[in-house]
């Protein structure tokens, strides 16, 4: 792998950080893209995605403090650059930003359903181009594998990451990339076609709690443990956090169809961008 692109004056460019960085500005686009389709502000929607992008980095960070002892036991290891440099931990970043959207899209008086959806293809792109920059860097490793596409990673990538080398693993960075690859091209078909506002964020959240779920079984990075859970139930923080977003995300999405559907057979033939 390349944890490194290259160097000015010394300084590394890491190659997971200009995937973070994409990613970011890739989520950013797309969401103002389909949001102005639909009708939204352009000015309001950079806006607003800016500081959800703040919101998910400290999020991202908070959550970390609670996965990572670590840093719970050296406060000031908050400070140091490799906790700066990580990516912290996602589901934490995702709170963060929805969180920070909820409130802003009230004082911006944008539609919470229909601006979340706007959103929702550009956080699946983030995550495909988000994970190829842990696979560069060599973070958030597979298990042993015997597998003909086990990857092995290179002594630089041990030093930067800690990740076992020279030894056959799981890509579980590829595995979610390539899946959310595809919930991105379904979540832009989706949102062409979805019948109510919401359905297409909530598509999102229950198809990447799943996805996640099934991929965490195949990691082998240290992922920490809030108050004793993982090893009282055996599941890792991210799968816990993806059982509370896979479940409430179903059901939000089948009483929003319910609604839809009671709607429709009322006879009012309402534009599926206007539902509410």
């Amino acid at each position: 792998m390349f944890p490194e692109l290259f160097r000015i004056h010394g300084f590394p460019i890491n190659t997971y950080g200009v995937f973070l960085a994409l990613a970011f500005l890739s989520a950013i686009l797309v969401a103002v893209r389909l949001g102005s389709r639909d009708g939204l502000p352009k000015e309001r929607l950079y806006d607003l995605c800016l500081w959800m992008l703040l919101a998910s980095l400290v999020g991202s960070k908070i959550l970390m403090l609670f996965t990572e002892p670590e840093y719970r036991g050296n406060p000031l290891a908050l400070l140091s650059l490799d906790f700066l440099r990580s990516g912290g931990v996602f589901y934490g970043g995702l709170i963060g930003a929805v969180v920070t959207g909820y409130f802003l899209m009230r004082r911006y008086k944008l539609p919470w359903w229909k601006t979340a959806d706007a959103c929702a293809p550009g956080i699946a792109l983030g995550n495909v181009l988000g994970r190829l920059g842990c696979f560069s860097a060599g973070c958030c490793w597979g298990k042993p594998t015997s597998a003909p596409w086990g990857v092995r990673f290179t002594e630089l990538a041990h030093e930067s990451t800690g990740v076992p080398a020279g030894i056959p693993l799981h890509p579980t960075q590829l595995y979610e990339s390539f899946s959310m690859l595809i919930v991105f091209f379904f979540l832009l078909w989706l949102h062409r076609h979805r019948r109510f506002n919401g359905q297409v964020i909530l598509a999102y959240a229950l198809l990447y709690s799943v996805i996640r779920f099934v991929i965490e079984f195949f990691r082998d990075d240290p992922r920490g443990d809030i108050l004793g859970l993982t090893t009282l139930t055996g599941l890792s923080t991210s799968q816990m956090i993806g059982i509370v977003v896979g479940i409430t995300s179903l059901l939000l999405l089948i009483k929003r169809w319910r609604n839809a559907t009671a709607t429709d057979n009322k006879g009012r033939r309402v534009p599926s961008t206007a539902r509410a």
